[in-house]
């Protein structure tokens, strides 16, 4: 409940923050427009009335501000944007309007917050992103030089392709228009580069995941079918803290949960909400797709098994098969693949729950 005096709405952008305070006492109203200076805001902060609480959408300039805030001794919510409620006939949209619409929330307890990482959660949040973003430019690269060749009827069929048959046998091929010599060499350079970008942080994840905070849950979470190091780590990463979701709701938190528009007897399902976390929702998805093939217990899994405690290894074997029945139930019916894989992605995201939370 909101019990301080002051309530403070900041409109936070990468030049200039526009703050409203309302006091709660004496119903008056303090404006002002001050510079993107964590160590200015919180100057306006100390000089208005107290007990202050303060609250600001979630957005690109981060949370250093809601540290700096914490760190003061003052209460700080970051709100998450898409769950702000406005009246439907307000048009009108200023800085200004912004920051007062943020202090009367707050004040009415009406604000959804987001929750702050850590400095050294968000580090490594920054380096499972960073691999992301390296595997979306490898692909991308990779397909530019695979069309770039189809176009020129060049196909290979020396078997599996981006091995080291297949480079050795990309850099043999040449053109004989300058341009599309420069074009092709320019391609193959951006996947080197990018192979060598994505094994150099695969290999600092892998030794961050080895011994961190995050080292327990990873462990953990990697006794499921599909969830390498790697994968593992992302999750633990990008959940952060597992113990604000249940097995129902941390489905809904990912997006995995079929939007739903309904009145009276009338009830419309469609697809999934996409709403939350989009990085955890792909690596879970893209796990959900390990489990459609017969469940053995190889050689991988119980090097990972031996790394986690006995409790796990138990849930996650119970998990395993569960997992690859559901997956022969949706065969057998003939449900549309995709639409059987987010279902199982839906109910892995609980199994990884109950691993993470296991004591």
């Amino acid at each position: 409940m909101f019990t301080e005096r002051m309530s403070v709405g900041l409109d936070v952008h990468a030049r200039s923050v526009v703050a409203a305070a309302i006091d709660t006492t004496t119903g008056e109203l303090f404006r002002e427009r001050l510079v993107p200076s964590n160590e200015i805001v919180l100057d306006w902060l100390r000089r208005l009335p107290g007990p202050v609480a303060v609250a600001y959408e979630a957005g690109p300039t981060g949370f250093g501000l809601a540290r700096a805030v914490a760190a003061a001794g003052i209460r700080c919510e970051v709100a998450a944007p898409s769950k702000l409620s406005r009246p439907g006939g307000d048009r009108v949209k200023t800085d200004a309007r912004d920051a007062l619409h943020l202090a009367r929330l707050l004040r009415n307890d009406d604000l959804t917050s987001v929750r702050v990482p850590t400095v050294t959660q968000e580090a490594a949040r920054d380096l499972v992103r960073a691999r992301e973003d390296v595997r979306g430019d490898l692909m991308r690269a990779r397909h530019r030089v695979s069309k770039l060749l189809l176009r020129h009827g060049q196909v290979y069929y020396g078997g599996q392709t981006w091995s080291v048959r297949h480079h050795a046998w990309l850099h043999r091929i040449r053109f004989d228009e300058l341009g599309t010599q420069t074009a092709y060499e320019a391609d193959l350079e951006a996947i080197e580069f990018a192979v060598a970008r994505r094994d150099r942080l695969d290999e600092l994840i892998a030794q961050i995941a080895a011994d961190s905070e995050f080292t327990p849950v990873t462990r953990r979470l990697c006794c499921l079918r599909g969830i390498s190091t790697l994968t593992g780590f992302a999750l633990a990463v990008e959940l952060g803290e597992w113990h604000r979701f249940t097995a129902s709701s941390i489905g809904a938190y990912l997006g995995l949960v079929p939007a739903e528009h309904s009145s009276g007897q009338t009830r419309r399902q469609g697809g999934i909400t996409k709403t939350g976390n989009s990085h955890a929702r792909r690596l879970l998805i893209e796990t959900a797709w390990h489990h459609k093939p017969r469940y053995v217990v190889g050689p991988v899994l119980q090097a990972r098994w031996k790394q986690a405690p006995e409790a796990a290894r138990v849930r996650a074997h119970a998990g395993n098969i569960r997992l690859n029945q559901r997956w022969a139930g949706y065969v057998r019916r003939h449900k549309k693949h995709t639409v059987a894989n987010t279902a199982i992605a839906r109910e892995l995201a609980g199994w990884c729950w109950s691993l993470a939370v296991l004591e």
